[in-house]
């Protein structure tokens, strides 16, 4: 079926006042510090430093607000696209403001399209929109930070480019990169041009996924480099194993699995280690312990005997869980064995290696049900970012006071 490219870009903006029928060219809110988190590739982190800034921003001050202008990961809520992370952000940490105004604009498989049919009409109202949702998502805040959706220039195709979004929103701007001296520095260059061209400044960049035995070199030497073009580093993050491990629902997402055991408890199992089960009975037993994932066909009974009697003899959790290959079921005799036990069991069509290589490969998102990763993430910036450095390009030396002074809808 053909997409509908006659549907308008964008339905009237929620937060425009009965009679207010000005297309705002900025923000109304003049007060609100706003931080602007952008990234120099995709899947830096750039969801996991919002976080974690959120978090540290308001153990200064209790208002602090998000928005991330232009999503293009999103959902259906009561009839509105609205960005995954926005979702997320807000399930941590309550933001309490409405989730349309942290999540404006979703960018769906058309909206380019039905843009360059008339950009000359579609650009004053994409930002009305995002300036609308900014005035609602700030209001009464002393901070907020404002996600990008990508590198500087995401966003070019329709004219709102991460560079101009920052610029529109009167933004500073901290970028987000890998870990490293090379790469990070020419990408964060190449980044800055473009925030510089359009106008806007560049506080910092923070370094993430670091290698934690490299932090003293990559602190000292990238910080140079960066120095050199007039950026501070403002941090340099240590990868964390638990922040990549993927739930087991994750897993069965990413497989295109079927439950065939302890979902209700399994779906939010920690997968920190992934073992083939080409191995003898004997052999495994090595292996049955939480964070294991065991992937093996259905017809080895062994290894599925071998798993079900230490469940049965220690009553604790024994494996993370079981995948089960090449779409072969166990024995039926086996499979109620195993629905005597917790251990989560799923099946799936690929062979063992293929199974694994999805898994190694896949992008792990941090989401709501992630409670484990949380804490992680708040002491990451808390203890490897300098919040002094971020407060200093705003010249806060403490709790900010100055309430807004316009009130926009609340609706």
């Amino acid at each position: 079926m053909s997409e509908d490219l006659s549907l308008p870009l964008l339905a009237q903006s929620t937060f425009a006042e009965d009679g207010d029928t000005e297309l705002l060219v900025a923000p109304r809110n003049v007060t609100t510090k706003r931080i602007f988190v952008a990234a120099t590739r995709m899947n830096e982190g750039k969801t996991t430093v919002c976080l974690g800034l959120f978090a540290a921003l308001r153990s200064i001050s209790p208002s602090v607000g998000y928005i991330k202008p232009i999503g293009q990961r999103f959902v259906e809520v009561q009839g509105s696209k609205i960005d995954e992370d926005s979702l997320l952000l807000d399930s941590i940490f309550n933001v309490e403001v409405p989730i349309e105004a942290m999540s404006p604009v979703a960018v769906d498989s058309s909206f380019t399209r039905r843009y360059l049919l008339n950009p000359e009409t579609n650009l004053p109202l994409l930002a009305d929109r995002m300036c609308r949702a900014f005035d609602r998502a700030s209001y009464q805040k002393d901070f907020i930070i404002i996600e990008g959706s990508g590198h500087a220039g995401v966003g070019s195709t329709f004219d709102m480019s991460n560079a101009h979004a920052a610029k529109l929103l009167n933004a500073k701007v901290i970028i987000v990169s890998e870990g490293g001296i090379g790469r990070p520095v020419d990408e964060i260059a190449l980044n800055k041009a473009l925030f510089d061209k359009v106008g806007v400044e560049v506080i910092g960049a923070i370094l993430n996924k670091c290698m934690p035995d490299k932090l003293a070199i990559l602190h000292e030497h990238t910080g140079k480099a960066l120095a050199r073009l007039g950026v501070p580093l403002l941090g340099t993050i240590p990868l964390q194993k638990p922040l990549t491990a993927p739930n087991l629902s994750q897993v069965v997402d990413e497989i295109n699995g079927r439950w065939l055991n302890g979902r209700a408890h399994g779906m939010n199992e920690r997968v920190s280690r992934i073992v083939i089960g080409a191995m003898t009975a004997k052999g495994v037993m090595d292996y049955l312990q939480p964070g294991t994932l065991i992937l093996t066909p259905g017809d080895r009974d062994d290894i599925l005997l071998a798993a079900i009697a230490q469940a049965g003899l220690t009553g604790k959790k024994v494996v993370s869980g079981i995948v089960l290959t090449r779409n072969i079921m166990p024995h039926h005799k086996l499979l109620e064995l195993l629905h005597q036990t917790n251990i989560p069991v799923v099946i799936t069509d690929d062979e063992s290696y293929a199974v694994a290589s999805e898994i190694s490969n896949m992008t792990i998102k941090t989401q709501p049900q992630d409670s484990d990763k949380i804490p992680i993430i708040k002491r990451l910036i808390l203890d490897n970012v300098d919040l002094k450095k971020i407060l200093a390009a705003f010249e806060v030396s403490s709790v900010p006071t100055a309430p807004n002074k316009v009130k926009p809808s609340l609706s």
